[in-house]
């Protein structure tokens, strides 16, 4: 029983972290965008000046409003709006991870003062750390970076070919 509990565990985390993973790769850009705006640069200034709690606080708040965007789309999705309810998960993702990122890489020492978070995050890292530590996680993780760089070698060639058909046709 414990072994088949131990393998629904790594089976559920491994997909959440693939899937935020997969979601990363589009928010870290729009995050190192969304960094370099004004706007952000002031507010990246007023989030340094909250006290701990009040940083939790801050931090809670992306959470509590987007994490119910799971549900909804698994709902949307199970009705047959396929498309809606991936589009709502994917943006949903994407603010999530962007937004929670950011706060935290802004919060952290803040919220690391506070002990039970600091005892949630502790346990947190642990888990992650014992995933990760896995043979089975470090085999999808190479097979995954294989993936990526095929898909890099394909979308590079295609542009490249592409660019050399429009130059082809342009000279005639």
């Amino acid at each position: 029983m414990k072994r088949i509990l131990k393998s629904a565990v790594f089976v559920l985390a491994t997909m959440y972290f693939i899937v935020d993973a997969v979601f990363l790769t589009i928010a870290t850009p729009l995050a190192r965008w969304m960094a370099r705006q004004r706007v952000f640069i002031r507010l990246r200034k007023w989030i340094g000046s909250l006290s701990p709690y009040s940083s939790l606080a801050l931090f809670a708040v992306p959470l509590v409003v987007l994490e119910p965007v799971k549900p909804v789309a698994a709902y949307l999705i199970a009705t047959g709006q396929i498309a809606a309810g991936v589009t709502v998960l994917a943006i949903g993702e994407i603010l999530k991870l962007v937004i929670v990122e950011r706060l935290f890489k802004l919060c952290r020492r803040k919220l690391l003062k506070i002990p039970l978070f600091a005892w949630g995050y502790g346990h947190w890292r642990q888990g992650v750390d014992w995933i990760v530590s896995m043979r089975a996680w470090q085999a999808a993780r190479r097979w995954s970076l294989k993936l990526k760089h095929l898909l890099h070698k394909v979308i590079m060639r295609s542009k490249r070919s592409s660019g050399y058909q429009r130059r082809f046709a342009q000279s005639r």
